[in-house]
């Protein structure tokens, strides 16, 4: 299938039409996307909706609001935005006046234009401020994390949130530094990760560490785990919940609670009848995870690692 040119210098969407496919099954019905960004899986859903028809989006970062207010305001009625976090999806659904929902799309990840604004510290790429809040009213940023936390715990987020290898020696040399001065910039923080580095690595030295210090920062594996939970119970019977990630780590996450959801016996292993009375109600959609086709990747290389994943309320 050839891809066709989607996204906005905001944002390139991934697995648009894998995941509008799947996702929008019902033009009358109302939908929740919970990562507006820059708009376009928004405006995906709201294309396929009739006038009867609902779209709501939310995002926790007010600048992805109004630059996506300009294209999507002319939906009128059928599209409503919230600026907040989506692990208050059920708080943002009772404002908006619904009680149950058709679709719930999540997109778990950092925008192109975060990742490429360099006032956000995001990227390793370009020498500013360390910061990396997706909401920028938000109290802690990297530059406190990486000034303020102990060395055990730096070790503990860059090896489970990083699965970097080298945690031990970069959280040592972080440590040892900030004695000296504060550490301010990303580049800063790039020096002593690279020295932290014996080898030559294929991947930039920093890309791990970055990683794990934004998880940490906007707390993404706990709001996702909190989000999960409660879009399911916001689901009507029929409805599906898709969600695109983009590390191993938030996979797992998604894969291991569409896995729990979906299994209606909760009793331990080994019984030989099941005495919970657990009746279905969830199936998977996919029982492996969608990924992008070779052209998506040639033209976004951002893409390359998505996975798409939908779970259905039965």
């Amino acid at each position: 299938m050839e891809v066709k040119k989607i996204g906005n210098d905001y944002h390139i969407p991934v697995l648009y039409y894998e995941t509008l496919d799947n996702l929008v099954l019902n033009p009358d019905g109302i939908y929740i996307d919970c990562t507006l960004g820059g708009g376009s899986h928004s405006e995906g859903i709201l294309e396929r909706l009739s006038d009867k028809g609902l779209l709501i989006s939310i995002d926790q970062d007010i600048n992805a609001i109004e630059y996506s207010k300009k294209r999507l305001e002319k939906y009128g009625k059928k599209w409503k935005v919230f600026n907040g976090n989506f692990e208050n999806i059920d708080m943002i659904a009772y404002m908006a006046g619904i009680d149950k929902v058709d679709g719930i799309l999540m997109d778990i990840g950092v925008s192109s234009k975060q990742l490429d604004d360099p006032e956000r510290g995001f990227s390793y790429r370009y020498n500013t401020k360390l910061d990396m809040r997706m909401d920028v009213n938000q109290k802690i940023s990297a530059y406190e994390l990486i000034n303020n936390y102990s060395e055990e715990n730096l070790i503990k987020i860059l090896f489970e949130y990083g699965e970097e290898r080298h945690a031990k020696k970069i959280a040592k040399l972080i440590c040892e530094k900030r004695k000296e001065k504060s550490i301010e910039t990303t580049f800063e923080l790039v020096e002593l990760i690279k020295r932290a580095y014996p080898e030559r690595a294929s991947k930039h030295p920093a890309k791990k560490t970055f990683q794990a210090i934004r998880i940490e920062v906007n707390r993404e594996l706990e709001v996702l785990d909190i989000a999960m939970e409660k879009a399911s119970k916001l689901l009507k019977i029929g409805g599906r919940l898709a969600i695109i990630t983009f590390h191993s780590l938030e996979d797992r996450m998604v894969k291991n609670k569409f896995k729990d959801l979906s299994t209606a016996c909760k009793c331990p292993e080994g019984l030989p009848i099941c005495i919970c009375g657990g009746v279905e109600k969830f199936k998977l959609v996919t029982k492996k995870p969608i990924i992008p086709v070779d052209d998506e990747i040639n033209n976004n290389n951002r893409s390359h690692s998505s996975k798409l994943r939908l779970i259905e309320r039965v």
